[in-house]
């Protein structure tokens, strides 16, 4: 008994290696299941992250006409027999049913593809590329997943988001940038990390982060999506050192190294503030913004920032806890009310 597969033939290292065409209904028959607990050694892949499986099945399922994958790669230990229709190396590749096929590269993409055919069993007609080498030994696999992944580098979040027109929430983060003129000129789409030469102050991923806190379970909402647009505009409105810079009454770097206005953790505590308006004080957001322009927002405002955006050592902070007494200290000074369960929080995280 074999497998047939539609299959192209190629070289590389003077060894042939196979393009198929397999139904995704078909992986979960071929490929075995790595044992875990050995030791790294005596394995040819990475343990499988079972937190990944969901979100990549959730978007298979959420994206059924849409969704794309890349290839995955194999080793087989087996006979393989190339029949070729063409002289361009086009043909059908048998395997004996009894070969052993182990992954190289994808073994989340293949266990998220099986969940996905248990939510829709459509999928398993669907193909998807499998490049396949002659396995050679532990070895030569574990040689394989490490320079298959030794030169792979990841999309930065920023220009992921960018090119994401799935995502309510990457779809309102690039409305903002458009739409608000200061972010429009002040917000690198590409790069998750700035410089501190830079000519930008945000990234489109920490103003992704910031709107998921503002948004939570409204994400799909239009009214919701407005909000966020109007609550950034209104951000950029009130903030007086961001129209100093604009205007060049204050220099970039001015901005930058003096003031936490433009930092991370501010962004990040005034998506929570965000959030609070939107479910709580709609009406009230033009009111309670403007009081932006009186806030001391400099770094050496200790009495104020001091172990909230600052840390004791006077560095910038970046953590959940960070963000959340600079989102309380906000509120405070804006006059929004601060509820019972937020002061005890502050009190317990402060201390």
């Amino acid at each position: 008994m074999q497998y047939r597969f539609p299959a192209m033939r190629g070289m590389q290292a003077n060894s042939e290696y196979y393009v198929c065409m397999i139904p995704l209904g078909v992986l979960s028959r071929i490929f075995i299941e790595q044992d875990g607990d050995s030791l790294p050694e005596f394995r040819a892949q990475r343990k499988l992250n079972e937190s990944r499986i969901p979100e990549i099945r959730d978007y298979i399922i959420n994206n059924r006409d849409a969704y794309v994958f890349s290839a995955l790669a194999a080793s087989v230990d087996g006979n393989m027999n190339f029949k070729s229709s063409l002289e361009s190396g086009i043909g059908e590749l048998e395997i004996d049913m009894g070969a052993t096929f182990l992954i190289n590269d994808g073994q989340h993409r293949k266990a998220a593809i099986l969940k996905a055919i248990e939510v829709d069993e459509s999928l398993k007609d669907e193909t998807i590329a499998v490049v396949l080498y002659t396995d050679k030994g532990l070895e030569r696999s574990q040689q394989m997943f490490a320079d298959l992944n030794k030169h792979a580098v990841n999309a930065s979040k920023s220009l992921n988001t960018l090119y994401d027109f799935n995502s309510p929430l990457a779809l309102v983060s690039k409305r903002v940038v458009d739409e608000v003129p200061f972010f429009r000129k002040y917000t690198d789409k590409e790069k998750d990390n700035l410089g501190k030469f830079a000519s930008k102050f945000f990234t489109l991923n920490t103003l992704y982060d910031a709107n998921k806190r503002i948004l939570k379970a409204s994400a799909n909402e239009t009214d919701a999506q407005q909000f966020v647009v109007d609550f950034w505009g209104a951000v950029a409105r009130y903030m007086r050192e961001w129209n100093e810079m604009d205007k060049g009454d204050l220099s970039k770097k001015e901005l930058r190294e003096n003031y936490i206005s433009t930092q991370g953790v501010t962004i990040h505590a005034l998506g929570r503030l965000g959030h609070y308006i939107l479910t709580r004080e709609r009406d009230n957001m033009d009111h309670y913004l403007s009081g932006l322009k009186n806030i001391d927002w400099t770094r050496s405002n200790l009495d104020c920032w001091k172990e909230r955006a600052i840390t004791k050592s006077g560095r910038i902070n970046r953590n959940e806890k960070g963000i959340f007494l600079t989102y309380i200290q906000i509120k405070r000074l804006l006059g929004v009310k601060i509820d019972k369960d937020e002061l005890t929080r502050e009190k317990q995280q402060y201390e």
